[in-house]
């Protein structure tokens, strides 16, 4: 497995691969790998012929007062599982080279809409920074697949958008959330939980569970489901940000007919924010 921290060699990588006819496969990661990652790259590895993994922790997607310094970096252990799957390329940049110019100064790629809603009402800038950063690394890998978790599901849906947008060669793959035993969705950021955290952090897919059982029994005072499940959380010791019922497809408000839909829900536990979704298909 080879590892790589700039452009150039990747490029030269990139043509002989070319130059076989390899079909490319890329999971764009931030490190701190856990099994959720892993499953991507096993979804990779059984799509494509040679499997690129980037590890940047992009600071253009942390805003003020967020983890940038504290997010947990593992890059031994992360190399060693990855090498482990049969990876064939492991893409370490410096920020200097990715943001040669300053953040800002820096060029952006923005997903108007998709990127201003739910978390992206939170947290400004967020998907700003993750797009931008997202096209830079396709422009850099040039994949012919790129493998995302659906745990991140407004991510997933304003990448897709910003391919379609950008007529972009490469498809888009979403990869189910991996979970604890408990229910927790896989995350770098549950290391940050304490022990009594993390014995109560499950209640965030359980809620969610509830808010989706209630769907398929036909309830439609959509209002009045999240507030009831909302106040739960809350009485649990989270302090909410949202919970939303929104179309799959659009993220938007659904309409009665609406058959695809999502639930996503992100929660503070302690100084740690937590996010989930749900899909129900009333089909």
């Amino acid at each position: 497995m080879q590892v790589i921290n700039e452009i150039l060699p990747l490029r030269e990588q990139r043509r002989k691969w070319q130059i076989e006819g390899k079909v490319i496969g890329f999971v764009p990661t931030m490190g701190n790998l856990h099994d959720g990652h892993l499953d991507l790259v096993r979804r990779a590895r059984e799509k494509c012929d040679v499997v690129v993994v980037s590890i940047f922790v992009n600071p253009m997607q942390f805003g003020p007062n967020e983890d940038l310094d504290a997010y947990p970096r593992t890059m031994d252990a992360d190399c060693k599982a990855l090498e482990a799957l049969g990876v064939n390329c492991v893409f370490v940049p410096k920020v200097e080279d990715i943001y040669a110019r300053g953040l800002e100064q820096q060029t952006f790629v923005e997903v108007p809409g998709l990127s201003y809603m739910i978390c992206g009402a939170s947290r400004p800038g967020h998907f700003r920074g993750v797009a931008t950063i997202v096209c830079k690394l396709f422009n850099m890998v040039q994949p012919n697949h790129a493998f995302f978790g659906e745990k991140d599901f407004q991510q997933l849906q304003v990448i897709k958008g910003m391919v379609q947008d950008l007529s972009m060669n490469l498809t888009i793959h979403g990869v189910p959330t991996r979970r604890e035993e408990d229910g927790l969705a896989m995350s770098s950021r549950n290391n940050y939980l304490s022990v009594e955290e993390r014995q109560r952090a499950s209640r965030i897919y359980e809620t969610i569970s509830l808010v989706a059982d209630a769907i398929l029994q036909g309830r439609r005072d959509f209002t009045a489901l999240i507030a009831e499940h909302k106040a739960l959380l809350n009485q649990s010791g989270f302090k909410v940000d949202y919970i939303e019922i929104r179309s799959a497809s659009t993220l938007l408000h659904p309409s009665h007919e609406e058959k695809n839909l999502v639930i996503l829900c992100a929660a503070f536990l302690g100084k740690t924010r937590l996010i989930d979704n749900i899909q129900v298909d009333l089909d």
